[in-house]
C-alpha cells in the first residue's frame, strides 16, 4: 500500500504537488549514488527505482508497503517493450504507484491521461487547434499532442487512469503506440516515433462495474501486476497512521495526536466487513456493497481528526470517527443499512472496551 512523508504544500500553494516535487531531495540523493545500469532513458537504475518506492530504512521513505517483489515485477517490465497495467480493488495505491514509477524513472508524473466513458481518441492520439487548423490548414503547429505522444517524443512513462473505463474503440488506438512504438498522423503524412525511455503504465479497477473489457490484442501489450489489500491489520494500521499523519501535515490541520486504538478500532471494522468474517474466525458478516478500502479509511480517520480538531478536545475519539465508518459503509441505504445494523449488535456492542464507539455509530 502507499505510504511516505509527504511535506506541506510549500511556497508554490500547491495543495498536493507532484511526487517528483515532493520527493526531488530523495530522487536526488539516489541518483547521485546510483552506479549500477540504467537502461535508455532512465533517471535511476531498476533497483533504485525499487529502493525509492520501498524506502532504505534511513534517508528514503517508503511509498508503498507489500511484496518487494510485485514493485520488482512491474519495475522490470517497464525496462522491457512491454507496458505495465496495474490491476486491483480501490484503495490499492494503483494511482499512487504508478506516480512514483513515473516520477523515479522519467522525473515527470504528469503525462497522465484520466479514463473515462467521454475520453475520447484525441486524448491517446492527438488533437487540431481548430482555429489554425482553418487558418493554415494541418500543420505541425495546429497539431495538439496528447500526453501520449509528448511521451513518446521525450522518452518518457505515460499514465493512464481507469483504462477499462475508457470506451473499447479508444482503448485500441493503443495497441499500434504498444505494438509499433509508433503513432501515425496521416494529415501529415508522417508518424511520431517513441524514443528510448517511454512506456506506459496503466491502471484498472477490477472490481468496478460498467467497464469495457480489454480486447486481447491489447491486453497481450501489457504485463499485469496485481496489487492487494494489505496483508495484515498491522499492515494496513501502519499504512493509516502513516498517511494520516501525512495528510494532517499537508493540510495543516491543527494537530491532534495520532490515537492508535481509534485508528486499529477503524481497521478492524473495514477488514471485519471487507472480508466477510470477524478476526478471530469465529463470526460469519454480510459485507456491504462498498468496497471498504484502505484509501477509505484513511479519509475516515483524516475527517475524524479534522472534527477533533476543530470541534472537539483535540483528541480523537471514538464519536469523530464513527460517522465518518457509518458514511463509508453504507452506500446502499436498503441493504448496507441492514449489513451495517446487524454487524453493531451482534459484534460491536459484545466487543469488550467498544461501548462508547458503538454508541456513538449508533446515534450517526
Amino acid at each position: 500500500m502507499n505510504d511516505g512523508t509527504i511535506p506541506t504544500a510549500g511556497a508554490t500553494g500547491a495543495l498536493r504537488p507532484h511526487a517528483e516535487e515532493q520527493y526531488s531531495e530523495e530522487l536526488t540523493l539516489l541518483a547521485a549514488a546510483d552506479d549500477r545500469p540504467r537502461p535508455p532513458g532512465w533517471r535511476l537504475s531498476p533497483q533504485a527505482v525499487v529502493t525509492y518506492l520501498l524506502g532504505d530504512g534511513a534517508k528514503i521513505t517508503p511509498k508503498y508497503v507489500g511484496p518487494r517483489r510485485l514493485m520488482e515485477v512491474a519495475v522490470s517490465t517497464l525496462a522491457t517493450d512491454r507496458a505495465l497495467l496495474l490491476l486491483g480493488v480501490p484503495g490499492t495505491a494503483k494511482t499512487w504507484v504508478s506516480e512514483h514509477l513515473a516520477a523515479a524513472i522519467s522525473g515527470d508524473s504528469t503525462l497522465l491521461v484520466q479514463g473515462t466513458a467521454g475520453t475520447a481518441e484525441e486524448a491517446i492520439r492527438y488533437g487540431w487547434n481548430y482555429a489554425r487548423l482553418l487558418a493554415e490548414g494541418p500543420t505541425d503547429a495546429a497539431l495538439v499532442p496528447s500526453p501520449i505522444m509528448r511521451a513518446m517524443r521525450t522518452g518518457s512513462i505515460a499514465r493512464v487512469e481507469e483504462l477499462t473505463r475508457v470506451p473499447s474503440d479508444v482503448q485500441d488506438a493503443l495497441i499500434t503506440v504498444l505494438s509499433e512504438k509508433a503513432l501515425p498522423v496521416p494529415e501529415l503524412n508522417t508518424e511520431v516515433q517513441a524514443r528510448r525511455g517511454f512506456n506506459l503504465i496503466a491502471t484498472a479497477n477490477d472490481r468496478d462495474r460498467g467497464v469495457n473489457e480489454l480486447s486481447s490484442a491489447l491486453r497481450r501489450r501489457f504485463n499485469t501486476v496485481v496489487l492487494p489489500v494489505p496483508a495484515s491489520a498491522d499492515d494496513e494500521v501502519e499504512i493509516v497512521a502513516r498517511r494520516v499523519a501525512q495528510l494532517g501535515r499537508a493540510l495543516e490541520l491543527p494537530e491532534v495526536p495520532a490515537a492508535m486504538e481509534e485508528i486499529r478500532r477503524v481497521v478492524t471494522v473495514f477488514r471485519e466487513l471487507r472480508s466477510g468474517v470477524t478476526e478471530d474466525g469465529r463470526t460469519r458478516l454480510k459485507s456491504p456493497t462498498g468496497s471498504l478500502s484502505t484509501a477509505e479509511a484513511i479519509s475516515v480517520v483524516t475527517s475524524g481528526m479534522a472534527l477533533a480538531a476543530h470541534f472537539g478536545d483535540g483528541t480523537l475519539h471514538p464519536g469523530d470517527v464513527a460517522a465518518g465508518i457509518v458514511g463509508a459503509v453504507i452506500k446502499d441505504p436498503v441493504s448496507d443499512g441492514v449489513v451495517w445494523r446487524e454487524y453493531l449488535e451482534t459484534v460491536v456492542r459484545e466487543r469488550s472496551g467498544w461501548l462508547d464507539f458503538y454508541r456513538a455509530a449508533r446515534d450517526a
